[in-house]
């Protein structure tokens, strides 16, 4: 009898320590204010507005939650982090901000398993950033008469980084002028980008192979904390 008090007391202690053990964080999807209503998510978070490296993190919302698929180092611009909506073009800086994720596009034909549109660079492949020009924020081809050529990218002029990309819906669907054009998760070139993400080949292609349009997959960039913390989004 004595035996089985002490067990029972134990098992008590035991399940009574259990229940005291705080739960752990939520998953950071669970804690952003928005995350566009699909079941597909990219976070890019840096330490603060002067980082230009982070992480890159692609999530899937299941019955139990989000849970997260793949991870990985990212880069941001020379310039930093700077808030979405005041943005200034030519500053070097990554947008903030929660942004959905036009289309697909790369050097190369389209790599296995990809669901997204996808278009293929060519010789007359831009993307114009011209203020002035009616085609500003846009791929064009070839590149109008009216987007002079120093303010435009030249896309095919950037094999490594635009072997893989994902177009970023910033300043996209109704696009303020000076706010800032042509913004990609890519992959990464020799350092900090001039305010696009970028992430290693491997990942980038993991990306496009796990991304689905039906899903409708969104990227929430930001800080860890902050008036531009990734949570605010």
């Amino acid at each position: 009898m004595r035996r089985l008090l002490v067990t029972v007391s134990v098992l008590l202690a035991t399940a009574g320590s259990l229940a005291a053990v705080p739960p752990g964080p939520r998953p950071l999807p669970g804690r952003l204010a928005d995350t566009g209503g699909g079941t597909q998510l990219i976070t890019a978070e840096a330490p603060a507005t002067t980082s230009t490296t982070g992480t890159v993190t692609w999530w899937d919302r299941r019955a139990g939650g989000w849970v997260a698929v793949g991870s990985a180092p990212a880069r941001f611009g020379a310039g930093g982090l700077a808030d979405g909506a005041t943005r200034a073009q030519g500053t070097n800086t990554t947008p903030t901000g929660l942004f959905d994720v036009p289309y697909a596009f790369g050097t190369a034909a389209t790599p296995a398993g990809t669901r997204y549109p996808y278009r293929r660079i060519g010789a007359d492949s831009w993307w114009c950033q011209d203020n002035d020009s009616r085609a500003y924020n846009r791929w064009v081809e070839p590149r109008p008469g009216d987007c002079r050529a120093d303010e435009a990218e030249h896309l095919v002029g950037f094999p490594t980084q635009y072997a893989r990309a994902l177009v970023i819906g910033f300043n996209y669907h109704r696009p303020v002028r000076g706010r800032g054009a042509g913004i990609f998760l890519h992959v990464d070139g020799k350092g900090a980008t001039a305010g696009c993400v970028s992430v290693p080949a491997a990942a980038m292609a993991r990306i496009l192979g796990w991304a689905d349009p039906a899903r409708r997959p969104h990227i929430a960039v930001g800080t860890a904390s902050g008036p531009t913390a990734i949570t605010r989004y």
